[in-house]
């Protein structure tokens, strides 16, 4: 993982899972394919002479070739987000990091996280994979890992569930 500016001296990012790229792919797919069949709907009434007249019939060309290029557009972005996601375990907090044009670092102190919790959707279960979900005392921190190999969640959840009653039994 390249270092950024925002990135911690000497630190040392874990990656996600590859194969997360291929359920987030498979989400986009979907998504595409539904966006396209729902914004089409206006262009085949027209071209069907059941919707004559409105909308005129640039626009009803234009919605899906716009939603298409967005659609495009998101898909292409998708490896770079997947490779952008990490995280890193230091003594007394965990650091997690996301984005591609804007980049966030965040830290969570292990004495202030109050559990941890491991999903796993149907088709993240079908590969191998899960997510690793941080709450902490404040309502506002959205601390996530998504596309952990299940047996890195397993272990993470564990080490920082101990980590984080050994801190808070130091307060």
């Amino acid at each position: 993982m390249r270092k950024e500016p925002i990135d911690p001296d000497g630190l040392v990012w874990k990656r996600v899972s590859p194969k997360y790229l291929t359920v987030r792919l498979l989400g986009w797919v979907v998504g595409t394919v539904i966006n396209l069949a729902i914004f089409s709907i206006p262009l085949v009434l027209v071209l069907t002479d059941v919707w004559w007249g409105f909308p005129p019939l640039w626009v009803a060309w234009a919605l899906p070739i716009i939603t298409l290029v967005i659609c495009v557009w998101r898909g292409i972005l998708i490896p770079r987000q997947v490779r952008a996601i990490g995280y890193a375990e230091r003594n007394e907090d965990l650091l997690i990091r996301t984005g591609v044009f804007y980049q966030r670092t965040m830290v969570v102190p292990y004495g202030r996280m109050q559990y941890v919790d491991v999903a796993v959707g149907p088709i993240d279960r079908a590969f191998g994979l899960c997510s690793l979900k941080l709450h902490t005392a404040s309502p506002g921190t959205n601390a996530s890992i998504p596309g952990l190999p299940g047996d890195e969640g397993a272990r993470l959840r564990e080490q920082l569930s101990a980590r984080g009653e050994a801190k808070l039994a130091g307060l």
